[in-house]
């Protein structure tokens, strides 16, 4: 069974929660603050954490850094805060996904999916576990990025975007296809998640974010990858 942690100071929007959730068998806690957060992601190991920023006795944000301290399990924002800043913060701090408040339970639905399955171990093809560049080095067996002497420090869904775009390399990878395994949606109106991501991973990888040489955009289409 699938474990969720939500994080969440409003008693309806948790009981809500709670009931789509259970009803779809995940298991669930739920914690009123950050304090009750951080000790119950501890002793109960979540596979996943859903997380308000605005809790009564420390902000999101620092939830995410505390979680970030000791696990990489997922970790999907929910708020009501929409600017790109307060957005990339958390994004920044390690969280893995931002929903909007008021959300549509099915969406959230479809991204916490996509938050667990990338999780899941997925076999690699022999020989395809090493991907060189003059300036990077992706080991995609261990799951793990270094640049110059130094690990590159990623988040799962940047790990993921990533993993999807090295393995096919030259190819042009959709917008859809890409918001479909990584988040769990396709509508063409979340590309912005996918700027945000994409721009992180340069800033990470690339010499030049701004003149990106490996992490290539296709406008209105899609990213490539050149080696």
């Amino acid at each position: 069974m699938t474990r969720v942690l939500v994080v969440e100071d409003d008693p309806q929007l948790v009981r809500a929660l709670v009931i789509n959730l259970q009803a779809r068998q995940y298991g669930v806690d739920a914690a009123p603050d950050g304090t009750t957060a951080l000790r119950l992601a501890a002793a109960r190991q979540p596979d996943v954490v859903l997380l308000d920023l605005g809790l009564p006795d420390m902000d999101g944000v620092d939830v995410i850094k505390g979680l970030r301290g000791w696990t990489g399990v997922p970790i999907l924002v929910l708020s009501a805060r929409q600017a790109s800043d307060e957005k990339v913060a958390a994004l920044d701090a390690g969280a893995d996904d931002y929903i909007t408040k008021p959300f549509s339970m099915d969406e959230l639905l479809a991204r916490l999916r996509a938050a667990v399955r990338r999780t899941e171990a997925v076999p690699l093809a022999p020989g395809a576990t090493l991907v060189e560049t003059a300036d990077f080095t992706i080991d995609l067996l261990a799951k793990k990025a270094v640049r110059g002497d130094h690990d590159v420090r990623l988040t799962p869904t940047e790990w993921h975007l990533l993993e999807i775009l090295v393995t096919s390399p030259g190819r042009l990878i959709t917008q859809k296809h890409l918001l479909r395994e990584v988040w769990g949606v396709s509508q063409s109106n979340k590309t912005n998640y996918l700027r945000v991501y994409m721009a992180q991973l340069r800033r990470k990888l690339e010499t030049d974010p701004a003149h990106p040489r490996y992490l290539i955009t296709e406008p209105g289409m899609g990213y490539r990858f050149e080696g």
